[in-house]
C-alpha cells in the first residue's frame, strides 16, 4: 500500500503534420506552430460517457469512479481525517504509452480530499491488483460519537486521451516576433483551440477530471518548480453543486515511486 517540456515523443495524441496543417489554415507559420507543440504535454480527461467525443463512443472503456464508499485492503482504514472518496481510477483501464508521467500499470488509485472546502488532510492510496479488500462504512465513531463520513454519488468515467500547453512558459521568439503582427494573437488563440480538440478526438471536454498535462488553474499553477500535475478535480466533477478546483501535484520521483506521502493538494474557488 502507498500512500517535461517538450514535444510528445511521436506525437501519439495528433499527428504533426495536422498541426501545421491547421496551422495554415489559420495563417500561422510553421515555427510558431512547432513552438506550440513544443510547450505541449499529454493528459487523459475522464468524463461520463455522454461527454466522450462521438467518434471515440462506441470503443471507450470506463476507466473510473467518482464518489462512492471505498474498497479498501484488511488493515488498511479509511486514511485519517475521514476526508470523502471523491475518485477511483482503474489504472489497467488507462490508455498506455499515453502520459508522460508514471501510473500504476494495475491495481487501483483512490484520492480521498475536501472539495467543498480546503482540504485539511488528503491521500492518494493505490491498492495493488488482486487484493483482497472489503468495502468500508461511512459512519464510524469519534469521542463516543458515531459519525458519518461524506460520500459522494458514484458516477462512471471514461478515458479521453488529450493534450494540454503550459500558458505559463515564455513565449518562444518565433511567437514572440508573430504576435507582434495585427491579428495574430487571435489566429493563435484559434489553432491552439483547434489542436486541442483534434487531440481529444472531437470538442475538448469542459467540466471534468484531468489526469496528467499542465493544470489549467484558477488562480496560480501549482505544477512549477520540479512539481507536476497528478490530478485536477473540478468540483462539479464530483458534485453538481460544488464549484471549486482541486489540484494535485507532486515530483515526477515521487509518483514513480509511489510515494504519494509527499503530494500536495490545492484548492481554488
Amino acid at each position: 500500500m502507498s500512500v517535461a517540456h517538450g514535444t510528445i515523443a511521436g506525437m501519439t495524441l495528433i499527428d504533426e503534420r495536422l498541426v501545421h496543417e491547421a496551422a495554415v489554415r489559420y495563417g500561422v507559420p510553421g515555427p510558431v506552430a512547432q513552438e506550440l507543440m513544443a510547450r505541449s504535454r499529454p493528459c487523459l480527461y475522464l468524463v461520463p460517457h455522454e461527454d466522450v467525443p462521438s467518434s471515440l463512443r462506441e470503443s471507450v472503456r470506463p476507466a473510473a469512479r467518482t464518489g462512492g464508499l471505498p474498497a479498501l485492503p484488511d488493515g488498511v482504514d479509511w486514511p485519517e481525517g475521514r476526508e470523502p472518496l471523491v475518485l477511483s481510477v482503474d489504472c489497467a483501464a488507462l490508455p498506455r504509452d499515453v502520459l508522460d508521467i508514471e501510473l500504476p500499470a494495475d491495481g487501483h488509485l483512490l484520492f480521498f480530499t475536501e472539495i467543498e472546502y480546503p482540504p485539511e488532510s488528503s491521500a492518494v492510496l493505490h491498492v495493488p491488483a488482486g487484493a483482497r479488500t472489503t468495502e468500508r462504512a461511512a459512519t464510524y465513531e469519534w469521542n463516543g460519537e458515531v459519525m458519518r463520513a461524506r460520500v459522494y454519488e458514484p458516477r462512471t468515467l471514461y478515458p479521453v486521451a488529450g493534450l494540454t500547453f503550459d500558458s505559463e512558459s515564455p513565449e518562444g521568439p518565433q511567437t514572440s516576433a508573430f504576435l507582434d503582427g495585427d491579428g495574430a494573437e487571435e489566429a493563435l488563440e484559434s489553432l491552439e483551440e483547434a489542436v486541442l480538440d483534434a487531440a481529444c478526438g472531437g470538442h475538448r471536454p469542459g467540466v471534468c477530471v484531468q489526469i496528467g498535462g499542465f493544470s489549467d488553474p484558477w488562480d496560480m499553477a501549482p505544477d512549477e518548480g520540479g512539481l507536476v500535475l497528478l490530478a485536477q478535480l473540478a468540483g462539479q466533477a464530483i458534485d453538481y453543486q460544488v464549484f471549486t478546483m482541486n489540484l494535485i501535484v507532486g515530483t515526477r520521483e515521487d509518483l514513480a515511486t509511489r510515494q504519494y506521502v509527499g503530494l500536495q493538494y490545492e484548492q481554488q474557488c
